[in-house]
């Protein structure tokens, strides 16, 4: 019996993360060129990639929409709000979507590649794991801020 060794960028889930990827999350980051960023695997290349990005100008809810109904993806968002001290600040939400009504596959590719691409992005401020458009409404973020 042989056994065939997945090597490469990540051996734990073989997915690696496209260089473009951290590019952008420090356009967001430190430029605040984007609102939102949202990553999707490509798994004919094996690798984590950037779908979409949204302008500054755009809202919470242009970044939902942006998001499928029935598939999983990533997604960086730029969250702007002003502290009871009149302040004005911004943390940065990694959001992990998994909606109950995708694919199985997509799923579990989506949970094991998950923090290789955490990794790459250094500066997160908080976490969220959805699976239904409620755990991530806005009031969400709000109340992880305050």
């Amino acid at each position: 019996m042989s056994f065939r060794f997945r090597g490469g960028k990540n051996a734990s889930s073989g997915m690696g993360v496209a260089d473009h990827c951290k590019g952008t999350f420090l356009e967001l980051q430190r430029k605040k060129a984007h609102r939102y960023v949202i990553f999707k695997i490509d798994e004919k290349k094996n690798e984590v990639v950037v779908e979409k990005t949204g302008n500054p100008a755009e809202s919470y809810d242009d970044f939902t929409s942006a998001l499928p109904e029935d598939d999983c993806r990533y997604a960086i968002f730029d969250f702007d709000f002003v502290t009871s001290e009149n302040c004005q600040k911004s943390k940065i939400f990694f959001i992990a979507w998994s909606p109950a009504t995708s694919r199985i596959r997509a799923k579990m590719l989506y949970a094991t590649s998950k923090d290789r691409l955490r990794h790459e992005l250094d500066g997160v401020h908080y976490e969220i794991q959805a699976t239904d458009p409620t755990e991530m409404e806005l009031d969400v973020l709000k109340e992880r801020v305050y």
